[in-house]
This record gives structure tokens, sequence and C-alpha cells, in this order.
């Protein structure tokens, strides 16, 4: 007679706060007071959406897998809403999760030897689900944070469910480690980056479905940066907003005007002043609302994020009113070749406006230097 294969299990965990603090600017949910903040600012949740988008990857699936997941909103509602019939375990307050109830969560997924554990969050519940089970189960995040300088996560959610089923049905089999990276938040709010490697975690090896970690600038960087400054400067149109986004590249752009740009916050600058610094979504809106406007950014190192990854003040909606053609990118070549030839990817979290940015686009390089790459709709 013969034997029936065992049904394959899938571990689902949320973290419901993930990702709130990107719009309003805050760059990250980590800690009470700061989750309060970003709701009294108007934040909203983002990762049991992005949930949904790859779990909707995955239904087709849903008679031939057993889903294990925590209750409420930290899997269960996003499972049901995808006609998932999922077994939930573990007690939860609802409203009231914390990084406790993810590693707790990681760690029955880890007794119940699930054969993957999907996560959707971002570095912070990356590091959490490391701390609990390590390599010791494949992983794969849904990218819903604000930071995500992780190698552990796809390149959007729905790459997130199609790389899932893939695993699932045992059309990948491979896996590699991949490093979990975070940064302290309360020194990145400072415009500090102190970055930390927390560890690995096993993830599904498929390049095009899964993001890099974030690489670091370098002393070449540097000189060349200094070289897109002088290009750009030269070339700044009057009477013009300029949006410009985090990063060294932008830095240095707004630091050779002779003023104070944020590291890691989006700041605006009109005629040669700062008119708006470290500013969140509705500032850029309101800031933006009469006057012509462009925006300023680079790409992520090895990641080639332009982006959905650090800057989602800058979002979708305030894409769209300033429109593609006033979009600008700056990148050093170094930065360009860590690509390895890869496309420059979008993840706004709209598909329409992901859309309408992609396509051929010309890059700052350098002085009076400019590359064509292609963006497309990760």
């Amino acid at each position: 007679m013969r034997k029936v294969a065992p049904r394959k299990r899938l571990g689902l965990i949320v973290n419901p706060i993930a990702g709130m603090g990107g719009k309003v600017g805050l760059k990250g949910t980590d800690g009470q007071d700061i989750l309060e903040k970003a709701i009294q600012l108007g934040a909203s949740p983002v990762s049991p959406n992005r949930a949904i988008e790859a779990l909707s990857r995955i239904a087709r699936l849903r008679d031939n897998i057993e889903l294990l997941t925590y209750p409420s909103e930290m899997g269960e509602q996003e499972a049901r809403k995808c006609s998932f019939q999922p077994t939930v375990m573990g007690p939860l307050s609802r409203g009231h999760t914390n990084s406790s109830d993810t590693k707790n969560a990681a760690k029955e997924m880890l007794r119940l030897s699930v054969d993957l554990l999907l996560f959707a969050g971002g570095d912070g519940t990356a590091r959490d689900i490391c701390e609990a089970v390590y390599e010791k189960l494949t992983v794969l995040g849904i990218p819903a944070g604000v930071k995500m300088h992780s190698g552990v996560f796809a390149i959007n959610p729905e790459r997130a469910g199609e790389l899932a089923a893939m695993y699932l049905q045992e059309e990948i089999t491979s896996t590699h480690e991949a490093e979990v990276m975070d940064i302290d938040e309360q020194a990145f709010r400072e415009d500090r980056i102190q970055a930390r490697l927390y560890g690995y975690l096993r993830v599904p090896l498929e390049e095009n479905y899964v993001q890099s970690s974030k690489a670091g600038s370098t002393l070449e960087d540097e000189y060349a940066s200094e070289a897109i400054a002088s290009d750009f400067i030269e070339n700044m149109q009057p009477d013009c907003a300029y949006i410009f986004g985090p990063g060294t590249t932008t830095r240095t752009i707004v630091t050779k005007m002779g003023l104070k740009k944020t590291l890691l916050g989006v700041d605006v600058i009109y005629n040669g002043r700062l008119l708006a610094s470290d500013v969140n979504e509705k500032q850029l809106l309101k800031l933006t609302e009469d006057k012509k406007t462009k925006i300023v950014v680079t790409a992520i190192g090895q990641q080639g994020f332009i982006f959905g990854r650090g800057s989602q003040q800058i979002s979708p909606d305030v894409i769209r009113r300033v429109g593609k053609d006033n979009v600008m990118i700056v990148a050093t070549p170094n930065k360009l070749a860590s690509l390895r030839r890869k496309p420059l990817l979008v993840d706004t979290g709209d598909k329409n406006v992901d859309k309408m940015i992609a396509g051929y686009v010309q890059v700052i390089t350098g002085y009076k230097t400019k590359a064509v790459h292609k963006v497309i709709s990760s």
C-alpha cells in the first residue's frame, strides 16, 4: 500500500504594530511610548494587509497544508480572511502584543516542527524570531517594517507568498543562512547608526525573491557622492521644493549646500534654505500642496530599493502628487555595481504607484555623469 505523505505545516506570525512608525516619521515602533506616539500622529496598521497579500498567494494550497498561527491580530484574523481554517495556539491579550508574544509563538512553532515559519514584520521581529529559534527552522519574512536591513525578507509580500508556496511544494528545497541585522531605534531617531548582527536565520534560497542585507558605504562612495553633489547643486531649479530622502548620498548634497541634513529622515529644501526637517507624510503633503516639487532618493546598497525601505514618509500619495518625471535618483557607481546588474526596486505598498515608477530611468552617478538603469515593481 502506498504511503501518503504527511501534510506540510506552515507557521504564521504577524507583528500587528510593525511598520506603523514609517509614514509618521518615527522610523520604527520599538517601545510602547513610540507606539502610542505613532497612534497619536494618525498611524495605522501596515502588517495585517501585507500578510494577507502574501497568504493570498498560498491560498490555493489551503487544502493541502496545515496552517498554525497565534490568536487574533497575530495571524488568526489574516489567515481566516484568506479562507484558511488555522490551528490557533497560545494565549494573547488582544491589542496588547509585544516582543515576548512573538518569541513565544516562534518557540511554539519550533516545538511543533513547522516546515516553514512565515512572519510579517521588520528587523525587530526578525531579531525576536532569531532569538527564539535561531537556525532550527526555515523562516521567511514578509516585509512590513520600516528599516528591514536583514536578508531574511522577500522583496515584497507577493514574492513572500509565492516563495513560501514553492518551498512547501518542494519546488525549491535549498536554504541558506541570512543575516539578521537591527539597529538601535533611539540612536536612529538621533541620526546615529548603531547596527549590529544578531545572528542568522535559515531562509529558502531563491535570489530573485529574497532581498540582500543592506551594504554600508565605502570611502570610494564618499568621493563619488561629492561629485554627485556638485553636479546636482549646479542644476537645481529656483522656486522648486526638493524632498530629500534618507541616505549618505543625499546627505552629502544637502551638506555641500551648507545645510544640515538628517541622515535617516526626510527633509525639504526650497530656494537654498531648509524648509522643513525630518518630516512625516502629512507634512510633506502640506508643504508640496502649492509648489513645484522634486523627490531625491538614493538606492540602498546591495538591495536596490529606492522606495519602500526606511523612507515610508514619501508615501504613495506624495509620489503620485509629485509625479514620476520629478523623481530624481542619485547613486554612486559602487552602489549600482553592488546590485550585480539587478534592477532598482520599489515597494511602496501601492501597486499602481509602483507600476508608475517602473521603467528605465536616469541615475546621477557623478559630476556630469549619468547611468540608465531599470526600475521594476518588486
